[in-house]
């Protein structure tokens, strides 16, 4: 399948395979959510990494010669995009399972190890789904669907929360890629390494994460993310509460809540 998805102890990874630079159909949207939907349940993995196969492409996005459904009239077309999914049978024919994707409420982390291109969609579900991004070397990043008349990745990636606007707008509106040492200057990644060394990298800071106890890792994984949305004050108060049920917990199982500071490994 041109989705893999594999666990590794408690780690998960997801490797785009499909041709030289990896493109998206709208089956491995399908896939991608359906794999998400494991990880996420699955509370033996602790960690995901998110990658593409190849020296070429992470992902260059989605395949736009994927044929779709020809000769819809506008009310067919609307049905389509309100109700997706309504009668695709078991093969997608669209791209609609990129919203599920995107929807998905996921407080679990994951890395992306981008080698090679990561262009449009691709660039989207780095921009979402991963929380620590290491690169290669070798790796591109941009949005070149505003040269072929198709605007809004800006929206849907809210690119201008993660770069400043003006580097938002330099990639939006030129369309022009930016390498891995200028993405690393605008905190775009974390770190850049070797082509070699980048699936190593990415294990490495997975290992880091599992070792920290998986109740710790999903209460700082929601605080973040809902914080962000929240005010000052709810924010602050949101945290406590679920800091106070996490410590709760950690008593009911019989283990010292500030175990962890005194831990052997």
């Amino acid at each position: 399948m041109p989705l893999h998805y594999h666990k590794d102890g408690h780690v998960a990874v997801f490797t785009i395979e499909n041709g030289s630079v990896n493109p998206t159909t709208p089956a491995m949207h399908k896939e991608l959510f359906l794999a998400l939907k494991d990880f996420l349940a699955d509370t033996s993995i602790r960690c995901g990494i998110l990658t593409g196969t190849g020296e070429r492409g992470f992902c260059a996005g989605d395949d736009i010669k994927t044929p779709y459904r020809n000769g819809l009239s506008p009310k067919e077309e609307l049905t389509d995009h309100l109700w997706p999914h309504h009668d695709e049978g078991e093969d997608p024919v669209d791209f609609s399972w990129s919203r599920d994707v995107l929807a998905l409420e996921r407080f679990k982390p994951i890395i992306g190890a981008v080698n090679g291109w990561c262009l449009g969609q691709g660039m989207i579900y780095l921009l979402s789904l991963t929380d620590i991004r290491i690169a290669s070397t070798k790796a591109r990043f941009g949005f070149p669907e505003i040269a072929y008349g198709m605007g809004g990745a800006g929206g849907t990636s809210r690119l201008g929360l993660q770069l400043p606007h003006t580097i938002a707008m330099w990639m939006l509106l030129t369309g022009e890629a930016i390498d891995a040492e200028e993405a690393l200057s605008h905190r775009l990644i974390n770190k850049v390494v070797a082509p070699d060394q980048l699936m190593a990298e990415a294990h490495s800071i997975a290992e880091k994460i599992t070792r920290h106890p998986p109740a710790a890792v999903r209460v700082e994984m929601e605080a973040y993310s809902r914080g962000r949305e929240l005010s000052r004050n709810d924010a602050l108060a949101f945290t406590k509460h679920l800091y106070r049920v996490q410590r709760m917990g950690l008593r009911e199982d019989g283990t010292r809540p500030d175990a962890f500071l005194y831990r052997k490994d």
